[in-house]
């Protein structure tokens, strides 16, 4: 076939398709009316009809959220707390410190054996001021957890909650003063691990005098540390309660937090991590917690609260629907209360913890854990899937600990389960703690039959 019999039938094709009074076929003389493909005779428009062309009107108010703006106050935020001084040289993993502080406040009365105490390990950005106080009145962030006859009574119990290492609330971090240098660590902090958390923690229990704590209590990144004290410190936990913690974190999770980092580190006021003489990196802050919001909370609970309603009918690249509104309030609420090197460095302990490390299985590493243990998941988790506290359960049974217990939550709440919903986290939390029976054997409380029977063979 000749190129000019090709030329002519591609030509005549192009016309069926897109000539607008086209039939749709020889038996259907309907014609097709596609607008979306027709381009206007521009000599045919007068002066009204260039609107068409105009588009959107280029303006994105959401944006100026993102200018410089107040300094970060996260220093302000806490107050009342103690001060644990550790003035000799620290040896982590990965570096060293020259000295440390750990910042903790406590609840309760320590008794006379000093059996009583209960250490409770935060996640990533809580403080130490987990209830409020007569130095500090202001809420806790488990403010309805703690106290006279709640899940953490102090009336039998003397809670210590510290701020971990790397934070930026009171414990040594990226943000504080190196007596080396007589400036900001920045990056220059030395890579701390989860097992560098808890030894400082346990650091901060030789200081008051306590060789036997009750329990050790945590939940997301604390779940994790309430896991690696009793396998580290073995002789020293009586029983450790681990909620929508890991032993070890998924690829999602991984990746999630590494965007974290990543949005953080390319706002050019990070400079480096060395902007605490200079522009606070807010639009890094901001954008990392919105990442972050996606994995607190679960679809579920947005379907019900968000939906597909819009706050404007009006198309916009700015917020238009309200979970979208809720999700850039969450990072602008969070941006100036954290310090952005702590993210970084508290994430990536996590990133990098693994149970198992230097065990011939995760198995093996279990069988340290040898107190009772309450493990606790949430069926809506994204960022720690409730598997992994079911994997955490089964290899404590399957390693010989007969004294596990684990609940599954049907929670709409996700991860953020741990915060809100203290009739069943705060129900199962004080059954554990008041439970003077070291020895009862394992229990397994999950939706799924079939996964119980799994879990105790």
């Amino acid at each position: 076939m000749s190129r000019i019999v090709m030329r002519n039938k591609y030509r005549f094709l192009w016309n069926r398709c897109y000539n607008r009074s086209a039939a749709l076929s020889s038996n259907d003389p309907k014609p097709i009316d596609m607008p979306q493909v027709e381009i206007p005779t521009l000599d045919r428009l007068d002066g009204n009809d260039t609107t068409v062309f105009a588009g959107s009107s280029g303006e994105f108010p959401c944006l100026q959220k993102f200018a410089p703006g107040p300094e970060p106050h996260y220093e302000q935020l806490n107050s009342g707390y103690q001060l644990f001084h550790h003035d000799h040289v620290l040896k982590l993993r990965y570096g060293v410190l020259p000295k440390v502080q750990v910042a903790y406040e406590t609840w309760g009365t320590l008794n006379q054996q000093k059996s009583n105490a209960v250490l409770l390990q935060t996640g990533i950005s809580p403080s130490s001021h987990a209830r409020s106080s007569d130095d500090n009145p202001r809420p806790g962030w488990w403010e309805d957890f703690i106290g006279p006859g709640r899940p953490l009574d102090t009336n039998k119990f003397f809670v210590i909650c510290s701020n971990v290492l790397g934070g930026c609330y009171g414990s040594t971090g990226p943000s504080s003063i190196n007596p080396v240098t007589n400036a900001h660590y920045a990056i220059t902090f030395p890579i701390v691990t989860i097992t560098d958390i808890v030894r400082t923690q346990f650091l901060l229990l030789n200081y008051l005098g306590i060789d036997m704590l009750h329990a050790a209590v945590g939940s997301s990144m604390g779940g994790i540390q309430s896991l690696a004290s009793a396998a580290l410190f073995p002789d020293r936990v009586n029983r450790i309660i681990s909620i929508s913690g890991c032993a070890k974190p998924t690829p999602t999770a991984i990746a999630l937090r590494y965007l974290q980092r990543r949005v953080l580190m390319t706002d050019p006021n990070w400079n480096n991590g060395y902007y605490y003489k200079g522009t606070f990196p807010k639009r890094g802050m901001k954008l990392a917690r919105e990442i972050g919001t996606i994995g607190y909370r679960s679809g579920p609970e947005w379907e019900m609260r968000f939906g597909h309603k819009k706050r404007t009918e009006e198309p916009t690249f700015c917020p238009q629907f309200e979970i979208e509104e809720y999700i850039e309030h969450q990072g602008e609420k969070f941006s100036l209360t954290f310090d952005p090197n702590s993210l970084l460095y508290l994430s990536k302990a996590i990133d990098m913890f693994d149970l198992g490390e230097g065990y011939p299985s995760m198995l093996d590493a279990m069988k340290q854990v040898t107190c009772p243990a309450l493990v606790i998941g949430v069926k809506t988790d994204i960022l720690f899937p409730v598997r992994q506290q079911f994997e955490i359960a089964d290899l404590l049974i399957k390693s010989g600990n007969e004294k596990v217990t684990y609940y599954e939550l049907n929670s709409i709440y996700g991860h953020d389960t741990f915060l809100l919903d203290i009739n069943n986290v705060g129900s199962a939390v004080k059954g554990h703690l008041e439970n003077a029976n070291r020895c009862r054997n394992s229990s397994i409380t999950v939706n799924n039959s079939e996964e119980a029977a799994h879990l105790l063979q």
